[in-house]
């Protein structure tokens, strides 16, 4: 991004405050929950419906999404053998803005794209979540999208706290990167719609295959602003963030945080 592009985003800031309204825009989000879960060992239950704390992961998920008014249509990509599910989990929870709920592809990208092939033509901004990421919150969101608005495209983002080595081939190091520099990428990433439309069918063409949405927008030069949203917006992988997960939510509930 030029200077100027830079010192224009500033004044944008300063002029409207934490950033533009999100409720001015009309938003679609993406959560993704179509994985096997392989790492959570001999569980007979996938991560995103094990329970943590008496709800389904992907219930907290949905419901932080819920819970952002600026927000119009939450598509849901799922299981093929888990979409059943989401009526009884729409009932029960209340859910009013879901309005879709497809089965995912054989990676997470494929998944991304079969949720956006049921987007609103209305769409204007694309937020993408990962499903498993439950511990989310509409302040988070709402905070990432905000910054999306200015810079077209803003994904959650934390700061690495360790030392980062980079390594050879045979296992030494061969580098020590300055970690004030390494973010480690988090979700919602967020784009404006028609970038992200560019963006996955061009690497469709070209069989691009990408561990996060950002490295598509990127594929095509385009800068992401990295936002920080802190340390507890952890993704759901192992058995054992299940325990942090649990140390996360008891420190909110301490703080009185919902």
């Amino acid at each position: 991004m030029s200077i100027f592009a830079g010192k224009l985003s500033e004044i944008i800031r300063a002029i409207t405050g934490d950033g533009v309204d999100p409720h001015k825009h009309f938003n679609s989000a993406i959560i993704v929950a179509a994985g096997n879960g392989v790492r959570m060992g001999k569980s007979l239950k996938t991560k995103q419906m094990t329970e943590l704390e008496g709800i389904p992961v992907i219930v907290r998920t949905v419901n932080a999404f819920e819970r952002c008014d600026f927000i119009n249509e939450i598509i849901v990509v799922g299981r093929a053998d888990e979409l059943a599910y989401y009526d009884e989990f729409a009932k029960k929870y209340g859910w009013k803005n879901v309005r879709h709920v497809v089965p995912g592809g054989e990676t997470r990208q494929k998944s991304v794209f079969e949720g956006f092939k049921v987007i609103d033509d209305r769409s204007e901004y694309v937020i993408i979540h990962d499903g498993a990421r439950c511990l989310v919150t509409p302040e988070i969101i709402e905070k990432v999208t905000r910054e999306a608005y200015i810079y077209g495209a803003a994904t959650a983002a934390e700061r690495a706290k360790d030392t980062i080595k980079k390594a050879d081939g045979s296992g030494f190091i061969e580098e020590t990167i300055d970690r004030s520099v390494i973010w480690h990428a988090q979700t919602p990433q967020i784009f404006k719609t028609e970038l992200y439309r560019a963006a996955a069918y061009i690497a469709l063409e070209n069989g691009l295959e990408a561990t996060d949405d950002c490295m598509l927008a990127e594929n095509l030069g385009f800068k992401i602003k990295l936002v920080d949203c802190g340390y507890e917006n952890i993704k759901i992988t192992t058995p054992e963030d299940f325990d942090i997960a649990r140390a996360i939510l008891a420190a909110r509930a301490r703080r009185g945080v919902e």
